[in-house]
């Protein structure tokens, strides 16, 4: 795991190439601690902050050339199938000097061209120089594991792993993009290849981009499908679908475990994260080290539930008691590692828990992310299930009730009559023909957030609307899928890769130079998971019933039946005790009035609500931590902080 940084064209000085490399490298200096390098050539630089886990020696330092020195590669990441790889081209006649990934990446380019990026089975984003045809290729990961950005200035294009290192290029300046705001404010996060950064775009995942003679193209190497849904509802046999998943799992979590140095496990205490530490344990016995976060609250802890797990493999198990107050302590560095507006503070939890794996001295973990996703079970897939069965019979006051059994952690939910049930969960609000139907309750609840927009961004924003771009990039297969396919691909290709992956995900723990790794998230293992009967992934209100099978024999049956309890942590109510100065700062009006976002009336009212605990419901919580973190965005990135904020008229819609 790394960082890269680099140019292709003509419009950067030679004797300005070596310093701008090395300012990038340095910004982006927490994803690669062990070592530092450059390349520079005749319309070309390329930087690489390395992180070493595969390879220790000096002959996996990148960038890494050629033998001839006509091509030269650049990388971040892990490719997990790398010795069966390596085994093809010696096969073919190739020789190798280097024990790592990257130089087999590199010879696989030479072997095989741009289509070499289909056999890699990895987390990666990577650039690749090839002098011969003067060509730039960059590539990123099938699920958008590993990020890549880039920007063009004349006739040279710059990318890098995070924006921060592409600000160090004088004529690319931090400008915010109002739609990709709007976006974040509706859906999440930006629409690929929009990102918060105007004119600053991200390789969408599962893409190639070459750049050759002056021009560039870019195309999916990979998509996520499902069958059509004739086939998707033809009966398969459960328990062999089972032992299949099993084997898939054991495989890709033994890849994963191919490294120079000791990997842990994330241990949350839920199934995903157990039935993956369960698998380590068998090939590491007595030898693991897992790390959970617990919680000062009771609602959001499952300590209980991590130390049955911990007991029950011998793990060396260690955790980072997280409240209120530490949240909001590392939030202002959560969001400049993050570098874009989040809704919710739960990313701050995961930054102290990749800290806690640096300070005990590990490089690489492994999660459990990406089961939700591919095997159904986040409540808003149950959700939907119920608001399509109560729409069947929209009088009904029986149907309403079931809306209980997906929420048990929600006290409040629990007293509630049917009528208020159906009209919170916008039961008969939705057609059940409308593509983004299972996401439609969140994407009205998180837009409410919007009434705190300034009257000058809602001019520049016009009559956008994020939710409907949404539905026009859908693929045109997408309405011959079964109704939870379709939810599991929004929540696949837009929410995974574009917050949980990254805010999350790989920037909290690359801002300690903590690599992790997804067996979930296996290409193999979610085609397969893509192809099953949808009753086998959400059977009734059961989620993931085909992993329960295949990992009963793993998991101890409190942690196989225990009810679904979603990673959550203190939102907006961490920062209502002692509140700290920033937000203070941040939510005041004239820092609001300077800043251009947010209606300074209206921010003020809602930090008093909050000061005195009066705000309550997700809408204002959303709003209180994306106006929050937008404003620290702008402090952090926007250039010239002490002037006013204006909008440009020129901003792309």
């Amino acid at each position: 795991m790394c960082g890269i940084v680099g140019y292709a064209g003509s419009g950067v000085r030679t004797d300005d190439a070596a310093p701008l490399l090395r300012r990038m490298c340095a910004a982006i200096a927490h994803r690669g601690p062990d070592g530092e390098g450059i390349h520079v050539g005749v319309g070309v630089g390329l930087g690489h902050r390395r992180l070493a886990v595969i390879d220790l020696s000096p002959d996996g330092a990148q960038p890494m050339s050629s033998r001839d020195g006509a091509v030269r590669i650049v990388y971040n990441g892990e490719v997990f199938n790398f010795p069966e790889l390596r085994a093809l081209l010696e096969a073919r006649g190739r020789r190798f000097v280097s024990r790592s990934d990257t130089e087999v990446v590199l010879q696989l380019y030479e072997e095989f061209g741009v289509d070499f990026v289909t056999r890699l089975n990895g987390d990666f984003a990577l650039a690749i120089w090839d002098e011969r045809h003067r060509r730039l290729v960059l590539a990123r990961d099938r699920m958008g594991v590993r990020p890549l950005f880039h920007a063009s200035r004349g006739p040279t294009m710059f990318f890098a792993s995070e924006v921060k290192a592409l600000l160090e290029v004088p004529s690319i300046e931090a400008q915010i993009d109002p739609v990709a705001l709007d976006q974040i404010f509706t859906i999440w996060a930006p629409l690929p290849p929009r990102t918060i950064f105007r004119d600053v775009e991200e390789l969408p995942p599962g893409h190639i981009m070459v750049v050759e003679a002056g021009a560039r193209r870019s195309w999916a190497y990979w998509t996520l499908d499902f069958p059509d849904m004739a086939d998707a509802v033809e009966q398969r046999d459960g328990r062999q679908a089972a032992e299949e998943l099993g084997d898939l799992l054991r495989d890709a979590t033994r890849i994963r475990l191919r490294a120079d140095v000791d990997v842990g496990s994330f241990l949350s205490g839920g199934l995903d994260s157990s039935a993956i530490s369960a698998i380590v344990a068998r090939e590491l016995p007595g030898r693991l080290k897992t790390f959970a976060v617990t919680f000062d609250d009771a609602a959001f802890d499952e300590s209980r539930y991590q130390q049955v797990m911990a007991s029950a493999l011998e793990t060396r198990h260690s955790s980072i008691r997280c409240s209120g107050g530490d949240i909001a302590e590392v939030f202002p560095d959560v969001i400049r590692h993050a570098e874009q507006p989040i809704l919710r503070a739960a990313p701050a939890p995961l930054h102290m828990l990749s800290g806690l794996v640096r300070r005990e001295g590990l490089k690489v973990v492994l999660t459990g992310e990406g089961a939700d996703e591919i095997f159904a079970g986040y409540d808003l897939f149950r959700e939907a299930r119920i608001r399509r069965f109560c729409a069947r019979q929209s009088a009904s006051r029986i149907r309403p009730h079931l809306f209980r059994r997906i929420y048990p952690y929600l006290t409040s939910l629990q007293q509630q009559t049917p009528q208020y049930l159906a009209a919170f969960f916008g039961t008969g609000a939705d057609s059940p023909d409308d593509p983004l139907f299972s996401h439609r309750p969140r994407i009205r609840a998180t837009a409410g957030a919007k009434m705190f927009f300034s009257a000058g961004l809602r001019e520049e924003v016009g009559g956008y609307d994020a939710a409907e771009e949404l539905a026009a990039s859908l693929p045109p297969r997408f309405n011959h899928w079964h109704p939870l396919h379709q939810a599991q691909y929004l929540e696949t290709r837009l929410l995974l890769p574009g917050y949980i992956l990254s805010s999350q995900g790989d920037r909290m723990a690359m801002a300690h130079g903590i690599e992790t790794r997804f067996p979930f998230l296996d290409h193999r293992l979610v085609e397969f998971a893509a192809g099953l009967p949808p009753e086998l992934k959400l059977r009734g209100l059961r989620e993931k019933h085909i992993l329960r099978a295949a990992v009963a024999g793993m998991v101890p049956e409190s942690i196989v039946e225990r009810a679904k309890q979603p990673y959550r942590s203190p939102d907006s109510e961490a920062f209502r005790s002692n509140e700290a100065e920033y937000v203070e700062e941040a939510f005041s009006a004239s820092e609001v009035d300077r800043t251009g976002l947010f209606n300074p009336q209206a921010v003020g009212a809602l930090r008093q609500k909050y000061l005195g605990g009066r705000a309550s419901g997700f809408r204002d919580s959303a709003a209180f931590v994306g106006i929050l973190s937008t404003q620290l965005w702008t402090r952090t990135f926007v250039d010239g902080a002490e002037r006013r904020f204006r909008l440009s008229a020129s901003a792309s819609q």
